[in-house]
């Protein structure tokens, strides 16, 4: 059965309508909400009720409040035994499992249940303890929760509410052949709750082999963008991109933002270059220690830090309040990452705003992004104006002087210079440079400068400072001093 929301109740329910204890209802009540949220209006009286839920809906709806609310009253009766959970939550990253986390401590704060999170990055021994006492309530990623059992700290025949989060990021990650093994080590008689953005066949196999009879509730058209979002595309060049970003992040109205790379490395680079230009910015990737990821975060959500440049470690998930801009400094290489990451902005009804950074070599990226979300993202005239025009200009134009020595003077000087010079020796060097292949001889010069090769550049194709520098024969410009 297939539960399609949006179809129109003319007065849509409260909390107080939806079945929750006294003592759960202040806490929500505390934490500044009043009207639930479509999936959560939904969902919430099923898994009350103990059925099977199958939730889809795109990323900052309240997915993680409409089983962790039920939950807490479902829970409130009973007692937990040492090493036997009596529920389980599976998320597919770090970050994720902590926001379940801070969700269970925010709206359980009446309640008495115990909570214990089990991800890498931190010592077995805190995790070993509060497994020994018994927990209502186990957040974990399957990864340690997998190390856990097998070291054998822990027994899962006693759960009796299993919650896969995010599947469809499980399914991207791989870990689904893990998920399929920890259902196989519980008891067939537990309720069983998958909440996902997009439902992919893999997933929906999942759901039926380990599901009983589930109820499938979808707020939204799979794939869908939250219309609160201004969306939108700037046309740059290859070297265009970093300036483009400093103009968004300089722009009026910009509060907070998360800037996404594809690639782990390049997030530290960019971070450094955003800090050298004045701006307060912080990093977030899978290298990152635990405790340095954590902390990290705890400053952007402190305002310690108002620019944030992640990988797509921090696309799902992440409930921070007030991000005004996501930017895709990269285009996602993966269309459904796109929903994933501007999600981050216009949560919980507020306005966002997401601008995505493209150059040539992304137009086929881009065309797969509005194939999946059915709309054409609006383009920055201008700056796809700018971008040609860099494609147009020859390098030699670019720079003043047109000599490709920093050294030396302006173009006129230096055919002086050469006229001047002894014709043999003149001659001598016409055939050195004629032997010497024209790219060989670029990189020989580059290396007696001591600057980069073309190797040395960042995976983007953009150059960094360093080659940025060696390539300019004008005036340096204060960022890259």
């Amino acid at each position: 059965m297939i539960i399609r929301g949006n179809s129109g109740n003319p007065e849509p329910l409260s909390f107080h309508q939806l079945g929750l204890s006294d003592e759960l209802l202040g806490a929500v009540a505390d934490s500044g909400y009043s009207d639930p949220t479509d999936i959560q209006r939904q969902a919430i009286p099923l898994v009350l009720m103990g059925k099977d839920v199958v939730g889809v809906a795109q990323t900052g709806t309240g997915k993680t409040a409409s089983f962790v609310l039920p939950m807490i009253d479902i829970l409130s009766q009973g007692r937990s035994r040492a090493r036997m959970p009596r529920s389980l939550i599976i998320a597919p990253t770090r970050e994720l499992a902590d926001q379940v986390a801070q969700n269970f401590e925010k709206y359980g704060k009446n309640s008495k249940l115990s909570m214990a999170l089990l991800i890498g990055g931190v010592s077995f021994g805190d995790q070993d303890k509060a497994l020994a006492k018994g927990v209502d309530v186990l957040i974990a990623t399957p990864g340690r929760l997998l190390d856990q059992f097998e070291r054998g700290k822990i027994l899962l025949s006693g759960v009796d509410i299993l919650v896969i989060d995010e599947a469809d990021r499980m399914l991207d990650m791989g870990f689904i052949p893990d998920v399929e093994r920890i259902c196989g080590l519980l008891g067939r008689n537990r309720q069983t709750l998958l909440f996902s953005a997009t439902m992919p066949p893999p997933i929906k196999k999942l759901a039926d082999k380990f599901m009983s009879s589930p109820k499938q509730i979808e707020v939204e058209r799979q794939s869908s963008t939250n219309k609160n979002i201004e969306q939108s595309v700037q046309h740059v060049g290859p070297r265009g991109k970093r300036g483009a970003l400093r103009k968004i992040l300089g722009s009026e109205g910009m509060r907070s933002a998360i800037v996404f790379c594809n690639r782990k490395r390049d997030v530290k680079t960019l971070t450094d270059v955003l800090k050298d230009a004045g701006f307060r910015a912080g990093q977030i990737h899978g290298d990152m220690d635990q405790k340095d990821r954590m902390a990290t975060m705890a400053d952007f959500k402190a305002d310690a830090i108002n620019v944030l440049v992640a990988s797509d470690v921090a696309a799902r998930g992440l409930d921070v309040k007030g991000v005004s801009h996501v930017v895709n400094y990269d285009v996602p290489l993966h269309a459904e990452d796109y929903v994933h990451r501007i999600g981050r902005t216009g949560r919980a009804g507020a306005t966002g705003v997401a601008v995505t950074l493209v150059t040539d070599s992304d137009t086929e990226l881009l065309e797969n992004i509005e194939s999946l979300i059915g709309q054409k993202i609006a383009g920055d005239a201008v700056a796809a104006e700018d971008a040609q025009k860099d494609a147009d200009v020859p390098a030699k134009a670019k720079a003043p002087g047109g000599s490709r020595s920093r050294r030396g003077g302006g173009g006129k000087a230096a055919a002086g210079a050469d006229a001047k010079q002894d014709p043999k020796e003149s001659a001598g060097k016409g055939k050195a440079a004629k032997d010497t292949p024209p790219k060989r001889a670029r990189e020989d010069e580059r290396s007696r400068r001591g600057g980069r090769d073309s190797a040395a550049r960042s995976a983007d194709g953009e150059p960094t400072a360093d080659d940025a520098v060696a390539d300019w024969n004008g005036p340096i410009p204060s960022f890259l001093k």
